[in-house]
């Protein structure tokens, strides 16, 4: 749908929508930490998920701040008990979710749980349509202090009778009700709403997180595609509400190394939560080297700016321009400790990224840069004006903190960076 947003109006309704996100002190910087989905899928058992918990200690992804073991989908019995309760699987969970979260909270982690807005979860058990209070309090009481919240298997039109925002309504009230009637912190709810493109402009009102598409695969064609979409609507990510871009699936056998760090590095710098999705048993060094990037991973929980970077120059496209296959190559935002940029190569060879820096809207005129490499962990000298780089790796990532470093050498011709309307104080132009 994405074309025909792209008129004169987008623009300005980008920069009017606030990310107003549901205040209620949870959720103000994004998610970290793990879930089963994908490498389990519905064969999650309690021994996986704590082998899990154990590896995000044992590999150090808790000590650069993980902190969710999140459970996804398979996890109870085909249907509810005689009194409407969810009940765990006898044989995956026969110990009960509750001693797992337990355990969960002994290494250190919050827990995450999974559930539905239709009748019935994605993996075919039972959703939450019609019982969303009984089922917030049975997660409270399990322990849990996260809830995704899916969209399969929704009820006929004369059975719900709402619309799309209405029907997760019913569970973001049931989770507020809960934390008022119990005193027990709020829930961390994450909207799983992957079919409806407008969710980035209500999700900030009812959860902390909101899916802006569909699942991630291990390819370039599908993470190029999130990127785009996502580069159209970063205003909406801000404290207390991100734009979610499904799990991080690191290399999983499908991306190269250079597009597992670009995966990494758009999530991160565009605040997006990172829930790794992986087997953490199988990972490789380079991989997990990754996931513990803290340059990087200290601008996605940076705790002044809560901001996501965004495009000032499209690239290879005329700027404003969807293309799944090439979304935007140049990125910036503010941090605390001064503008990162991101650069992507959409291409499939090598190529050179240059810019000016005063098109970042966050680069003052007339002063250098130092430059900070959050990848190679380097000093990189000192930008004046301008700053290319060197033969970025198809479909890979350069991610760069400017700090300024004072006014830019006396002498320098021209006298503007950019000379586009550039003029003597008598009105001549410079050109």
């Amino acid at each position: 749908m994405l074309p025909a947003l792209l008129g004169g109006s987008f623009g300005i309704l980008l920069y009017a929508v606030s990310a107003n996100a549901l205040a209620n002190g949870v959720g103000r910087l994004p998610a970290l930490g793990y879930n089963t989905w994908n490498a389990f899928g519905c064969n999650v058992t309690e021994d996986l998920v704590l082998e899990a918990a154990q590896l995000m200690v044992s590999l150090g992804l808790q000590d650069v701040g993980y902190e969710y073991v999140n459970v996804d989908d398979c996890y109870a019995e085909p249907t509810r008990n005689a009194s409407g309760f969810l009940v765990a699987n006898s044989v995956r969970f026969a110990s009960g979710l509750k001693n797992l979260t337990d355990q969960i909270h002994a290494l250190g982690f919050k827990a995450g749980i999974y559930s539905d807005s239709g009748w019935e979860t994605c993996g075919g058990f039972p959703g939450s349509f019609q019982n969303e209070a009984r089922d917030a309090a049975t997660f409270q009481e399990w322990g849990f202090e996260y809830l995704k919240f899916d969209n399969c298997n929704i009820p006929f039109d004369d059975i719900i009778r709402q619309g799309m925002l209405g029907k997760y309504t019913r569970m973001a009230d049931a989770l507020i009700d809960l934390a008022n009637s119990t005193g027990q912190p709020p829930f961390l709810f994450s909207l799983c709403q992957w079919g409806w493109e407008q969710v980035w402009l209500w999700g900030s009102t009812l959860g902390q997180s909101w899916r802006i598409q569909g699942d991630i695969e291990t390819n370039w064609a599908s993470l190029a595609s999130i990127i785009n979409f996502n580069s159209f609507i970063t205003q909406a990510t801000d404290f207390f509400g991100h734009n979610d871009m499904d799990m991080v699936r690191a290399r999983n056998g499908g991306f190269t190394f250079d597009e597992s760090k670009t995966h990494f590095t758009a999530w991160a710098l565009m605040k997006s939560p990172i829930l790794i999705g992986t087997n953490l048993s199988a990972i490789t060094p380079d991989i997990l080297g990754i996931l513990k990037n803290t340059e990087i991973l200290a601008i996605n929980q940076d705790p002044v700016v809560g901001q996501s970077v965004s495009p000032f120059r499209w690239g290879l496209n005329p700027d404003f321009t969807s293309n799944s296959s090439f979304p935007a190559q140049f990125y910036s935002g503010p941090t605390q400790n001064g503008t990162v940029f991101m650069l992507i190569n959409t291409l499939d060879q090598p190529e050179d990224m240059f810019f000016n820096l005063t098109e970042s809207p966050w680069i003052r005129a007339g002063r250098q840069y130092s430059v900070r490499d959050l990848w190679t962990h380097t000093d990189n000298g000192t930008a004046v004006r301008n700053f290319t780089a060197a033969a970025v790796p198809s479909h890979g990532v350069v991610a760069l903190l400017l700090q300024d470093a004072g006014d830019e050498p006396a002498g320098i011709f021209p006298p503007c960076a950019v000379w586009d309307n550039c003029a003597f104080e008598n009105g001549t132009a410079a050109n």
